[in-house]
């Protein structure tokens, strides 16, 4: 039954990544873009957090394709661990550039997932929406990522319902753009998952109520 079960979800992965697919290239109504701001504008300091921009190469935005992307490292303080913020905004869809899953990139990079489930990210003024939670580990380290898709005021961990809003977004507001909102941090010696969890939270609190203006509602 398990195998029936695994192997129906991967069919149904299968089925909706190719209707998005060949819905997104039969599209051919000129697109609507909204204007917003580059992701490299976004705030280096948010409230007790001070960032610093790390380069991503060349290589790895090939991979990554034509899209605005943001990394950057964020401390706040010296003693404290460091959090590190991937933001990638993808203004059209429909040429074939779309969302990578980081839950298939990570392994890539040497990195296997221990824990995996989902939580609740509450921030004041906003919608309480679900975020993706892996402890991912390298030989001995071990860090602590919180993800999800951000598209048109809508944030969401399933990758199957950011497809799923994808083509009802295209249809209804003649837009395909969206994002990856992703925040990591390692966990140090002696320090629990949840202690490293407040840390992303902490900062999820500063980075959500600033995306309007880079990720258009």
């Amino acid at each position: 039954m398990n195998w029936i079960r695994t192997n129906s979800r991967f069919l149904v992965a299968i089925v909706l990544l190719l209707t998005t697919a060949v819905f997104l290239q039969a599209r051919s109504r000129r697109e609507n873009l909204p204007s917003r701001e580059p992701l490299a504008s976004f705030p280096l300091e948010l409230d007790s957090w001070r960032g610093t921009d790390v380069p991503i190469s060349q290589d790895v935005r090939d991979v990554l394709g034509a899209g605005d992307f943001l990394l950057r490292v964020y401390q706040s303080s010296e003693t404290q661990p460091y959090v590190d913020l991937f933001v990638a905004y993808f203004p059209t869809q429909r040429t074939g550039d779309t969302i990578h899953s980081p839950k298939n990139c990570l392994p890539g990079a040497g990195w296997s997932p221990v824990k995996s489930g989902r939580i609740p990210i509450s921030v004041p003024k906003y919608k309480t929406f679900m975020a993706n939670r892996y402890v991912i580990a390298k030989g001995d380290d071990r860090q602590l990522v919180l993800y999800w898709y951000l598209a048109h005021d809508r944030a969401v961990a399933s990758e199957y319902w950011a497809k799923f809003y994808l083509v009802a977004d295209s249809i209804k507001m003649n837009r395909s753009d969206g994002s990856l909102v992703r925040i990591t941090t390692p966990i140090v010696q002696g320090e629990d998952d949840e202690t490293a969890q407040q840390r992303l939270i902490s900062l999820a609190a500063q980075i959500v109520p600033r995306l309007d203006s880079y990720i258009p509602r």
